[in-house]
């Protein structure tokens, strides 16, 4: 079947479900905000138990990284995710959910095959890259500041 770029856009516009931005904005907004206000919140309680801002915002991102991983474990990440959209992508709790759901699709495979050899799969390229550019930029900013 041989298709015109025009043939090929009409077909795909007919198949393709209609988005309700009306309602996926809005789950954004209040699912990513809540996110937000919960790292806040937490951040706040770890700072009033004493501890110091670095401290309390360590054990708020392990906070949240162990909380996503338990909702995308127990299949709840997902649930809201369906409904939040992108709200779901605040940078730590949308990285945690990309680590944890490979590894429970390949679980049947065994813990070293599966979860071992999957866990990354998502993730392994935003760690290696993020890496080798950091890497990168503090070659250039150490060779910058020594001139």
């Amino acid at each position: 079947m041989k298709l015109t770029e025009n043939e090929y856009g009409a077909l795909a516009k007919r198949r393709s479900p209609d988005t309700k931005l009306y309602k996926t904005i809005p789950g954004a907004f209040v699912i990513g905000g809540l996110i937000c206000c919960t790292g806040q919140l937490l951040l706040n309680l770890y700072s009033s138990a004493g501890l110091d801002k670095t401290a309390a915002g360590t054990l708020t991102s392990v906070t949240l990284v162990a909380l996503s991983a338990l909702l995308t474990g127990f299949g709840l990440y997902d649930k809201i995710a369906k409904h939040a959209g992108a709200g779901t992508l605040v940078p730590i709790t949308g990285f945690a959910n990309a680590v944890v759901s490979p590894a429970l699709e390949f679980k049947t495979e065994g813990y070293v095959l599966g979860v071992g050899a999957k866990i990354f799969l998502i993730a392994g390229p935003v760690i290696v890259y993020g890496l080798a550019a950091s890497a990168l930029y503090g070659i250039i900013l150490f060779i910058t500041q020594a001139v």
